[in-house]
């Protein structure tokens, strides 16, 4: 499966494994991390959800849409859920293509799109509050908070 969610912490390098290919000049990572300071403020920890289904759905659609602009590349993503610690790695995108530059484009375009479409949701722990946070611009929007899983729309 090159595209899924994980209660458990990921295998970068069984992310990457899942683009070799003989044709590929390139293979570029992403490794997403929890960061202590945003802001100013002072991380203790993040809890991540995500509506699983179409987490993965949406992940699947990334892959689609970077093959017809790239359509030599391969890409896997794996994206974590659960508590995360500072330095934890929640995020993996690996991706391959013949030449460098593609793979570099590619690899960008998959987070910018995650962030814009896939349903997951983080709760940042800080030392004086906590706030859920969802960018996504492409999905239904809840201004008081996270969505309970049933009422997000296909």
């Amino acid at each position: 499966m090159n595209f899924e969610i994980s209660k458990e912490p990921i295998d970068i390098q069984a992310v990457i494994d899942k683009v070799v290919q003989r044709e590929a000049g390139a293979i570029t990572t992403f490794i997403g991390t929890v960061r202590e300071l945003t802001h100013g403020k002072k991380t203790l920890f993040l809890i991540y959800e995500a509506y699983e289904a179409m987490a993965v759905k949406k992940l699947e659609q990334i892959g689609k849409e970077i093959e017809e602009r790239w359509p030599d590349a391969k890409t896997a993503i794996t994206h974590r859920v659960g508590r995360l610690e500072i330095t934890d790695v929640a995020v993996v995108i690996a991706v391959s293509t013949p030449h460098r530059a593609d793979s570099y484009e590619a690899n960008r375009y998959a987070i910018e799109r995650i962030k814009q479409i896939v349903p997951i949701w983080k709760k940042e722990h800080w030392e004086n509050g906590e706030e859920w946070i969802g960018n996504q611009t492409e999905t239904v929007s809840y201004p008081a908070g996270k969505p309970a899983e049933g009422d997000l729309h296909e």
